[in-house]
């Protein structure tokens, strides 16, 4: 019984050690990406991750894997967010705040652009995934301020989220308070004809 239950505890030890490394990986990539780009050095990643190199290729081999989890990881968040706002907020204030939420997930993502449209087969799946995770949450949120009256009831989740992504790709100084702008007057937007079907 002994030898057995030692050799139990240090295996959950070890899930638990590799999870808390994938997490540090992940939050240390997302912010090196942000900072220098997808090209930054791995081991700029590894030592800001508090991890060896050789920890961050057992569980990203490519950089492309690496890429695509923080993706995927940044778009689970944004996604998580919409049914938090509409349990705490009225409905069109709950899209809105999950608008500008989205917003400024596209615009941190500007820098991951270029990697996920450069044809490596990690990306393929990208796109449907962004998708899947998205529109849902956004159908939603545009369902329950149209049941309200507080918006129009006639607008697509995916076109809007296009109108968003484009809105967010202003550069410059004042790329990111200009973005914020125009999504104000999108949302705004959403609010004529709201009660007319």
């Amino acid at each position: 019984m002994e030898p057995e239950d030692s050799g139990a505890a240090p295996r959950r030890g070890v899930r638990a050690d590799a999870r808390r490394n994938e997490d540090a990986i992940l939050d240390a990539a997302k912010h090196v990406f942000a900072e220098t780009g997808v090209d930054a050095p791995v081991r700029q990643i590894a030592e800001r991750a508090g991890v060896g190199v050789g920890t961050l290729y057992r569980r990203f081999p490519q950089r492309s894997d690496l890429v695509a989890a923080v993706f995927r990881r940044e778009v689970d968040a944004c996604a998580e967010e919409g049914p938090m706002l509409a349990a705490k907020l009225q409905p069109a204030e709950a899209l809105a705040q999950w608008l500008k939420r989205y917003t400024g997930f596209i615009a941190a993502k500007r820098g991951l652009a270029a990697a996920l449209h450069s044809g490596d087969p990690a990306y393929e799946a990208l796109p449907d995934y962004f998708r899947a995770k998205f529109e849902p949450v956004l159908a939603a949120l545009l369902t329950a301020a149209a049941e309200a009256g507080e918006i129009r009831a006639d607008i697509a989740p995916y076109d809007l989220l296009r109108a968003v992504g484009n809105l967010s790709t202003a550069s410059g100084e004042d790329g990111a308070a200009h973005a914020a702008r125009m999504v104000d007057l999108l949302i705004d937007g959403l609010r004529f004809g709201a009660g007319r079907g």
